[in-house]
């Protein structure tokens, strides 16, 4: 297991050797690392250079080190995707191989304020529909879903919401359909309400998406506020240069 020398910075070998050493199961995912001087004797390096090669990989969230108690390899998230991809959760738990479904359902019907007559560029007559959902993988939660939406847009109402995506739902009438979203992704270390619906502490984080949703003629129809499970979930964008 010994670091070989190599023109890299010894650092970098022992960040590779490390994630090898991962990949392989030799570390498993939760499980807590050796302690520093182990590790560093049994890699053949000084203890500088083991922390050096920690850092860069606590910053890539390949560890966590926790203090007082220790440094554990963090678990890989079950679900990547782009950033610039528009999709449902529905879809991207059902991409890879896990069935969604949904454990808690809330439906409440109102009067639009001014802020949402605003958003939805519409007028009083219209009814304002929220819908709180916890999104379950393979019967786990993990996604917590706040949509609004106008009432004249669930042309089939909620009650297929169990099962069916939200925009599903909207596109269900044929006279809609979801082009684009604009799309806000805020960390959250811990939300009393979304954390304990989801069932995790405060040492999972969470990532939370704030979506504006427009048809293809730009009127926009849905609103989200999406709280992720950072453990289970990782966004990606392509950015080029222009």
């Amino acid at each position: 297991m010994m670091v070989k020398a190599d023109q890299r910075h010894l650092y970098v070998q022992v960040i590779e050797r490390l994630k090898q050493d991962i990949e392989l199961g030799i570390f498993k995912e939760n499980e807590r690392f050796p302690s520093e001087f182990e590790l560093a004797r049994t890699l053949g390096v000084s203890r500088a250079t083991l922390r050096e090669a920690l850092r860069v990989l606590e910053e890539e969230k390949v560890i966590v080190r926790k203090h007082g108690v220790g440094t554990f390899v963090n678990p890989r998230p079950l679900f990547s995707s782009g950033i610039e991809h528009l999709t449902s959760v529905s879809s991207m738990i059902r991409d890879v191989g896990m069935e969604p479904g949904t454990i808690f359902m809330d439906v409440s019907e109102t009067d639009l304020c001014e802020e949402s007559m605003e958003k939805f560029s519409c007028d009083e007559k219209d009814r304002l529909v929220t819908i709180k959902r916890v999104r379950t993988a393979d019967e786990e939660p993990v996604v917590y879903c706040i949509d609004q939406v106008l009432a004249k847009n669930l042309p089939s109402g909620t009650e297929n919401l169990f099962h069916d995506s939200i925009f599903d739902a909207i596109e269900k009438s044929g006279t809609i359909r979801i082009a684009q979203a604009v799309t806000h992704i805020e960390p959250v270390g811990y939300d009393d309400e979304a954390s304990s619906i989801l069932r995790c502490g405060v040492d999972v984080p969470l990532l939370v998406l704030l979506q504006h949703h427009y048809s293809e003629a730009g009127e926009m129809v849905l609103y989200s506020k999406n709280y992720f499970r950072a453990d289970k979930f990782s966004f990606h964008v392509v950015r080029k240069r222009v």
